[in-house]
């Protein structure tokens, strides 16, 4: 097996949405805001090179959406999924499965793309079998007023039409659930609806994709829950045990947005569960 970390473009978000009820005097110190208070993001995915199989994790925002709908995002740097896939050598033909954790736009976006004329939407991996669950495909396709606006039908219903969807069984509460696609599974539904946080077992180790379970390093002490969390009291003890599971086990945690600290573990203190060290990409994916 091999991995491969595949930068999907990086973005701005309002800090005080990021961080929820947290003062910005708290959260600045790990996650600096500009003068318009937004702080870094990236779209940090994960391709997972495993015998025939090429399976890529989240797909970032994409480029079909208009500049106006990517002017409210601040698009920054020259990272994109496509040169990110080319970098490593592999086009979008290779791909034979493509994982997304959630169908919120910045995790889902590239999945689908323009036809050739820009006349309608087709899967950007044509011969991938994408991976959602039931409850979290129904929750997407018939949301709630609050995620609508993150669940772009355009991003999500082409991949049905063109018959490539395919869904993990949710079978137990158990902490890891094993998938089709030979890694771990942890339901978490405090951001959403049944989020699917993949544990790899690489080289002696687990990695951890944490998708928007830990958006950033800033978030590890409990309270720090985003504003865009559905169920924030729930995310409150799905991060809880899933943070003290990671200290235990020494988990690698591979943060999808955290534009600076790419990869870090976590260790048991008097204040709960904090970072141990920051680790950079080429060390854990050599």
């Amino acid at each position: 097996m091999k991995l491969h970390a595949i930068e999907a473009g990086n973005f701005k978000l309002d800090g005080g949405a990021m961080f929820g009820v947290v003062p910005k005097t708290l959260w600045n110190k790990t996650n600096p805001a500009d003068a318009n208070n937004l702080i870094d993001i990236a779209a940090r995915c994960l391709l997972i090179e495993d015998g025939d199989r090429l399976i890529l994790i989240d797909t970032g925002m994409g480029n079909k959406q208009s500049e106006k709908f990517f002017g409210y995002y601040n698009l920054w740097g020259d990272f994109s999924l496509n040169r990110s896939l080319k970098e490593k050598g592999f086009a979008p033909e290779d791909i034979t499965d493509v994982f997304l954790t959630h169908l919120h736009f910045d995790h889902s976006g590239g999945a689908v793309s323009w036809n050739k004329d820009r006349t309608g939407y087709e899967p950007t991996f044509k011969n991938a079998r994408y991976w959602s669950n039931k409850n979290h495909w129904e929750w997407a396709t018939k949301p709630n007023a609050r995620e609508k606006a993150s669940f772009l039908s355009e991003n999500i219903l082409p991949i049905q039409e063109a018959g490539q969807l395919h869904f993990i069984e949710h079978p137990s509460t158990d902490f890891k659930t094993e998938s089709e696609l030979g890694f771990g599974i942890y339901f978490v539904d405090g951001h959403t609806e049944k989020q699917m946080i993949p544990h790899i077992e690489y080289k002696g180790q687990t990695i951890v994709f944490c998708a928007d379970l830990l958006a950033t390093a800033g978030h590890l002490p409990l309270p720090y829950v985003m504003g865009y969390d559905t169920r924030p009291l729930l995310t409150l003890g799905e991060k809880e045990k899933f943070l003290n599971q990671a200290a235990d086990h020494n988990y690698l945690l591979f943060l999808e947005h955290d534009a600076h600290n790419p990869v870090i573990t976590v260790q048991h203190t008097e204040k709960g569960v904090r970072l141990k060290e920051i680790l950079a990409l080429e060390d854990v994916l050599k």
